[in-house]
């Protein structure tokens, strides 16, 4: 914006024009010049192009006197816009301060204007503008323009009114130099965003490694190393992995059974092994006084797994013999014998077959048999027998290094709480068996039938002890004998023992082996049917029921046929 003095005594309309147009402002040195035309004798405008120009024919005395700048013209907007302010410039002796570019004006009187001046606007007041002929400013031209006709009053700032072109101007030199130079601000301020993004990354990184070296400093007991065996170890121990144990709680219980110097150690160890990851839960033997990193791969071989069997469904306490081929299958307490052994191969020491069998026929209450089976359980004739059933199939853990009766204690109880899951307490009241006499007919079932006719065998079952019918059941004449055979002959079927199905009526005096759950519930939910018989008739175990017993030998003659029911003797 140009801001002009106006001479001392002058008259507040009088209008200055200058003779010839003036260079913007802020032009570079290497810009174009403004071309210079005179003014024409009858008119005080000269067109050029789309701007129009205002001429002064009037001379002053002072050469180097400013002019104001050319006026462009534009249609009035209809919001008026204020005008900022410049620092006044130095006053000579005409009452105007010199300019940094242009040459020398005079100026000459306008015509009179019968409009009403505003009052003096001050420096810090804006200037109002008629609507008719408003101003606009551009903060990014920094050059101003009056409008066509001089019609704004000079105030007491001597400050003027500019009007802005409406339609697009192309950016001079200095404005493309000024957006040049706020890309390159905005790029710089990009480049120190991601900068400081890094710097605050980096920063959030130290303070979590921090924090994890706070904490391991706490767990590991201080700046030093943990302490640790050199080795090279000393006696077995058996330490127990609970479920959910995580690698601290392991830690802590291998440094309480001293198997290492400090939970720290074997920490440290254990993060590094990816083979921590198949660690089970369980019994395991390991060497004490060891270093940590030995402690991990004991830990980690299957070979140091103790106290851990799988009993399979229909297995029975004790040693049978199968009559055909005449292999061995082990019970039970076999099975429990073996789990036992720790220390080194040639040196183990196990809990015998015979130390299991006199604990299984001692007191009740300290082998841990259930309030509902245990004066079933006490009116049993063998005494070796009498935990028949009340250890379930599954895999089981326990330590090793515990006694005959405490294994089995522990083996009797969650046994007990897995069958009441079953509902086998209520259960017996829809079939009109006992919790433990439904024990003793899922054992039946499990021995008899294949899973798919659970039901069906249980449903026989049930209709034979309501017509009190003899089972008539090769496996409970089997069980007597401690022999395996899909047929029996008539001397065995003759002899007339507890379980003998074909001697007694009724169930047997215990269960002849470990049911599975499927077993059990098949008795508390048995199928409908009136069957009184069944039989297998193929190798493939293919059973047939019915309520005749002329299609019974029927059936039996299909199965003699096929080979099923042939005695191995």
């Amino acid at each position: 914006m140009s801001n002009h003095r106006r001479p001392v005594d002058e008259r507040p309309e009088f209008q200055y024009v200058p003779r010839e147009p003036r260079r913007h402002r802020y032009l570079d040195e290497d810009d174009d010049q403004v071309d210079y035309a005179p003014p024409p004798e009858d008119d005080d405008v000269v067109t050029t192009g789309r701007h129009a120009v205002v001429y002064d024919d009037r001379h002053v005395d002072e050469p180097h006197a400013d002019y104001t700048e050319p006026v462009y013209e534009q249609s009035a907007y209809e919001n008026p816009v204020y005008e900022r302010r410049f620092d006044p410039e130095p006053v000579y002796e005409d009452g105007y301060g010199p300019r940094s570019y242009g040459d020398a004006h005079a100026y000459r009187a306008p015509a009179v204007d019968d409009r009403a001046y505003d009052e003096p606007a001050y420096a810090d007041e804006p200037v109002h503008v008629d609507e008719q002929y408003e101003a606009h400013t551009y903060p990014g031209d920094r050059y101003d323009t009056p409008p066509d006709e001089p019609d704004v009053a000079f105030a007491e700032a001597e400050t003027q009114i500019i009007s802005a072109i409406p339609e697009e101007i192309p950016p001079t030199r200095a404005h493309a130099r000024t957006q040049a130079r706020r890309r390159k601000q905005a790029k710089g301020r990009a480049r120190r965003g991601k900068l400081f993004g890094a710097l605050a990354a980096a920063t959030v990184l130290i303070v979590l490694v921090g924090i994890v070296f706070v904490g391991g400093k706490m767990f590991f007991g201080g700046p030093d190393a943990p302490a640790d065996y050199a080795g090279p170890g000393g006696p077995e121990v058996v330490v127990q992995v609970h479920p959910g144990d995580t690698a601290e709680e392991i830690a802590s219980t291998l440094a309480e059974r001293d198997v290492v110097a400090s939970g720290s150690a074997f920490f440290n160890a254990a993060v590094q092994s990816n083979a921590m990851n198949s660690v089970q839960p369980g019994f395991y033997s390991l060497s004490t006084q060891i270093p940590a990193d030995d402690a991990v791969q004991e830990l980690v071989d299957p070979a140091s797994r103790v106290g851990q069997m799988i009993i399979s469904e229909g297995r029975q306490l004790h040693d049978t013999t199968d009559v055909q081929t005449g292999a061995k299958k082990k019970g039970i307490y076999t099975l429990i014998s073996e789990a036992s052994c720790i220390g080194e191969a040639g040196q183990e020491q196990c809990i015998g077959y015979d130390d299991l069998n006199a604990a299984g026929a001692g007191d009740l209450s300290a082998l841990g048999v259930p309030d509902w089976a245990k004066d079933a359980v006490a009116g049993v004739p063998d005494r070796d027998r009498q935990l028949e059933g009340l250890i379930a199939a599954g895999s089981w853990d326990f330590d090793p290094t515990a006694g005959p009766a405490a294994i089995l204690q522990r083996l009797v109880t969650e046994s007990s709480a897995s069958y009441e899951k079953t509902g086998i307490l209520t259960a017996g009241n829809q079939v009109g068996l006992t919790p433990y006499k439904m024990l003793i007919a899922a054992s039946l079932v499990e021995r008899e039938a294949m899973p798919d006719d659970f039901s069906k065998v249980a449903r026989v079952i049930l209709n034979r002890l309501a017509v009190n019918q003899a089972l008539q059941f090769d496996s409970t004449v089997n069980y007597a004998l401690d022999t395996t055979e899909l047929a029996t002959t008539d001397a065995d079927r003759a002899q007339v023992t507890p379980w003998n199905t074909y001697a007694s009526p009724g169930l047997p005096a215990t269960p002849i082996s470990s049911p599975s759950i499927g077993a059990l519930q098949a008795v508390e939910q048995p199928a409908p049917g009136d069957w009184i018989y069944f039989v297998t008739v193929d190798s493939k175990g293919t059973t047939l029921f019915t309520k005749s017993y002329d299609e019974h030998l029927a059936n039996i003659d299909q199965a003699l046929n096929n080979g099923i029911l042939n005695s191995g003797r």
